[in-house]
C-alpha cells in the first residue's frame, strides 16, 4: 500500500511539472504570437475587418517608422488601458499647453480644484510641451515638460479622480511641426505650415512616431483625441489635386482617407483605446461618404460650438447626420475661455455662461436621437488661436469662468446651489456676471494674478494715457517736439513732474510684483510674452517720458538742440 501511494504521488508530481512547463512555454511565446498575428492578416480582408477582428495596418512596411520592440504594446498592456466608462458622462477641462503652459507645481493646486468643481478629466493638448525624444526632439519647446513631469501630472490626476486624455493633432493645426525646415516638405501647401499633405508616406510615418511616444507615456489613459479640425487649404496642394482627379474624389473623401489611416494604426496597435476627434470637418461631408468610410465604430465626434446664444436645432442637425452616418456616441465642446478674441486678456463671464446654458438645451434633446448617446463634454480653454498667435486669457484669470461653467453643467443651470458652490470653493463674496468681475479676496490658485491682471486690464492703459494726453502742461511744454530737441522750461516741467514720476514709480512697483507672481506659475517665455503684449505697450510710453523728463530737467533750460 505504501508503494502504491508513493507511486501515485510521483505521478501527480510529474503531471504538475508538465503543467508548469506548458504554462511557461505559453508565457514565453504569447507576446511574439500577438505581434505575428498582425503580420498575417489577409490583404483581401476589409479595411476595418469584422467586429473583434485584428485590423490590418494598410501602410506598406517600408513606410512605417520602426519602433523598438519594448515600445509596442503587448496584449496584456493593451488590456490595461481598456475599462468600462460607457455609463459615465465625462466632463473634461481642456488645458491648451501650446501657450502659457503652467508649471507642474501650479497643476498640483489646480487639479484638486477641478475635481471639487465637478470635472472628472483633463484634455491635455501638449503640442511642443511634450518631451519628444530621438528624431522628434526638434519639436520640443525649450521649456517642455520632462518625462517625470508627465508622470507627475498623471499621478495628480489619478489622485483627484481625473481621467487624462492626451490630444495629438494629426491633420490640421500642426504648425509646431511644419514650421521646422526638417518637416516643411510635408505641408499641404508649401507656404503655409497649417496642414499635412496626406498623400506623402512620410506624413503617416511621422504621425505614428508622434502618437506612439505620447501614448507610451499615457498607459493609464482610456481615450486619445486626434484633433483633425480646421484642416485649412486641404485640396489646394498639387498632390491633392492629382489624387482627386485620378480617384474621382473630393476633399471630403480625401480627408476621410487620412483619418482612416490614423484610426487604422491606433486600432491595430492599441486595442481598447478610445478615440475622439473634433467634428467641424465631418459636418461638410455627406452621410454616404461617412458611412462608406466606416469610421463611426472607431471614433467619437466632439461637436464644438462656442457662441453664447445658439438654438439647439443648430446642433441637432449635425447630430441627426451623425446618427444616420452610424455613430453611436458623441461628445460636446463648450468654452470657458479663449474664444472671444485672439488677444483677449480678461474673461467675459456672461458670454461663457450663456454658451453652457445653450449646451444644456442641446443635452436635453439628445434622448430623442437614440441610439446616439452623449459620452462627455469638453470645456475648452484655448490659450492661443494657433501656434503663431498671441496669448488669450491666462488660466488664473479664467478660473471664475471655469467654476461657473462646470457648476452650471453639474447642476443643470446656474442655480442658487451652483452659485453658492462657486463662491464657497473660490473664496469669493459675489460674482457680477455682466461686468465680469468678482468681489472678495478669493482663495483659488493664482488669485493674486487674477486681481493684478484686473488692474492691468482696467487701469494701466487708462491711467497712463490720461497722464500723457490730458495733462495740459505736458501737451504745452513737453511735446514730442520738445523732447526730440531736448528743450524745456524747468518751471513748467516741474508742474507735472512729481505727478508723472509718482505714477511711474507706482506702476513699476506693481509690475515687479506681477512679474514675481507670474514667474511662480509660468516659464520665462510666457512671462516675457505676456508682459510685452499687455504691459509694455503702455508702460513703455510712461518710461520714455520719464527718461526724457529726467534728462531735460538736468539741462536747466538750455537752448534747443538743432
Amino acid at each position: 500500500m505504501a508503494f502504491q501511494r508513493s507511486h501515485r504521488l510521483n505521478l501527480l508530481r510529474l503531471v504538475v511539472l508538465l503543467l508548469v512547463a506548458l504554462a511557461g512555454i505559453k508565457f514565453l511565446f504569447r507576446d511574439s504570437f500577438t505581434l505575428e498575428l498582425h503580420k498575417h492578416v489577409s490583404k483581401d480582408s476589409g479595411f476595418w475587418g469584422d467586429t473583434g477582428d485584428v485590423v490590418q495596418d494598410i501602410i506598406p512596411q517600408s513606410q512605417v517608422l520602426e519602433l523598438p520592440a519594448a515600445k509596442i504594446m503587448t496584449l496584456k498592456q493593451k488590456q490595461q488601458v481598456s475599462r468600462d466608462v460607457s455609463a459615465t458622462e465625462m466632463r473634461l477641462v481642456h488645458l491648451d499647453l501650446k501657450g502659457a503652459a503652467p508649471r507642474v507645481s501650479y497643476l498640483e493646486q489646480v487639479f484638486p480644484l477641478l475635481s471639487q468643481l465637478g470635472a472628472n478629466g483633463v484634455l491635455m493638448e501638449y503640442e511642443d510641451m511634450f518631451p519628444f525624444k530621438g528624431e522628434l526632439e526638434i519639436l520640443r519647446s525649450p521649456y517642455a515638460y520632462s518625462e517625470e513631469d508627465i508622470e507627475r501630472i498623471q499621478q495628480l490626476a489619478e489622485q483627484h479622480k481625473l481621467e487624462v486624455v492626451p490630444l495629438v493633432q494629426t491633420f490640421g493645426h500642426v504648425e509646431f511641426i511644419l514650421k521646422h525646415e526638417k518637416y516643411q516638405h510635408l505641408r499641404e501647401v508649401e507656404r503655409f505650415p497649417n496642414s499635412f499633405n496626406p498623400h506623402l508616406p512620410d506624413t503617416l510615418a511621422l504621425l505614428k512616431s508622434i502618437l506612439s511616444q505620447v501614448i507610451e507615456k499615457h498607459r493609464r489613459s482610456t481615450w486619445i483625441h486626434i484633433g483633425a479640425d480646421e484642416v485649412f487649404h486641404l485640396g489646394e496642394g498639387m498632390d491633392s489635386k492629382n489624387w482627386m482627379s485620378h480617384n474621382k474624389g473630393d476633399v471630403g473623401t480625401m480627408y476621410l482617407k487620412h483619418i482612416k489611416e490614423v484610426l487604422g494604426f491606433l486600432t491595430a496597435q492599441y486595442w481598447g483605446l478610445r478615440v475622439l476627434m473634433w467634428d467641424d470637418m465631418l459636418r461638410k461631408i455627406s452621410v454616404g461618404a461617412l458611412r462608406e468610410a466606416g469610421i463611426a465604430r472607431h471614433v467619437s465626434p466632439v461637436v464644438w460650438f462656442y457662441a453664447p446664444d445658439f438654438e439647439a436645432e443648430q446642433i441637432e442637425q449635425f447630430l441627426a447626420k451623425y446618427v444616420e452616418s452610424g455613430f453611436e456616441a458623441v461628445w460636446f465642446a463648450s468654452a470657458f475661455k479663449g474664444t472671444t478674441g485672439p488677444a483677449q486678456a480678461w474673461t467675459p463671464l456672461s458670454y461663457h455662461l450663456k454658451n453652457h446654458l445653450s449646451w444644456l438645451k442641446v443635452m436635453q434633446a439628445v434622448p430623442r436621437l437614440a441610439p446616439l448617446r452623449l459620452q462627455g463634454v469638453v470645456l475648452t480653454g484655448w490659450q492661443r488661436y494657433d501656434h503663431y498667435s498671441v496669448l488669450c486669457e491666462l488660466l488664473p484669470v479664467s478660473i471664475p469662468s471655469l467654476a461657473i461653467c462646470l457648476q452650471t453643467l453639474v447642476n443643470g443651470g446656474f442655480t442658487e446651489e451652483a452659485k453658492r458652490k462657486v463662491l464657497d470653493v473660490l473664496g469669493l463674496e459675489s460674482v457680477q456676471l455682466e461686468q465680469s468681475t468678482c468681489e472678495g479676496r478669493g482663495a483659488f490658485p493664482g488669485v493674486e494674478i487674477y486681481h493684478m491682471v484686473e488692474q492691468v486690464n482696467g487701469h494701466l492703459k487708462e491711467s497712463i494715457l490720461k497722464a500723457l494726453e490730458e495733462e495740459s502742461a505736458i501737451k504745452g511744454w513737453f511735446s514730442p517736439y520738445h523732447r526730440k530737441r531736448q528743450f524745456g522750461n524747468p518751471r513748467n516741467m516741474e508742474s507735472f513732474g512729481s505727478k508723472v514720476l509718482k505714477l511711474h514709480e507706482d506702476w513699476e512697483g506693481f509690475v515687479r510684483d506681477l512679474r514675481a507672481q507670474l514667474e511662480r506659475i509660468y516659464f520665462p517665455d510666457t512671462v516675457e510674452e505676456w508682459m510685452e503684449e499687455n504691459v509694455d505697450p503702455y508702460l513703455d510710453q510712461l518710461r520714455d517720458l520719464v527718461r526724457d523728463y529726467r534728462a531735460i530737467i538736468r539741462l536747466k533750460g538750455r537752448p534747443k538742440a538743432t
